[in-house]
């Protein structure tokens, strides 16, 4: 099972294995509080597509074709993924954007789940 989450929700125990996906690391928390277990930058969009997205709603679809092909190109860190959550069961995507509706880790668990 993937789960998503912001990273500045409090950790739970069913969270399971936590995954933060995003290329910078969250402002303002240690880590310590993230209680994360792998750091996946390399997964993240580009700085190039993050940049130009900008959490902007209107690019949403847009945003999501784009990201799916740099996924593409990055079929072995998606590979990796879906191997923990067979060893874990529960796989957490953490990620720091505000807006629940409309960020990569929607994308990349939607991806995962259709290799």
């Amino acid at each position: 099972m993937i789960t998503i989450k912001r990273i500045f929700e409090k950790p739970q125990e069913d969270d399971g294995f936590r995954i933060l996906i995003d290329r910078l690391w969250p402002r303002g928390l240690s880590k310590e509080k993230a209680k994360i277990d792998l750091l996946l930058k390399e997964i993240a969009p580009s700085d190039e597509l993050r940049k130009w997205f900008s959490h902007d709603p209107e690019k949403w679809n847009d945003f999501k074709k784009k990201y799916n092909l740099e996924l593409k190109d990055n079929l072995e860190l998606a590979k990796k993924i879906k191997q923990i959550e067979k060893e874990e069961k529960t796989i957490t995507l953490l990620y720091s954007a505000k807006d629940t509706a409309h960020n990569n880790a929607i994308v990349l668990r939607e991806f995962i789940k259709g290799q």
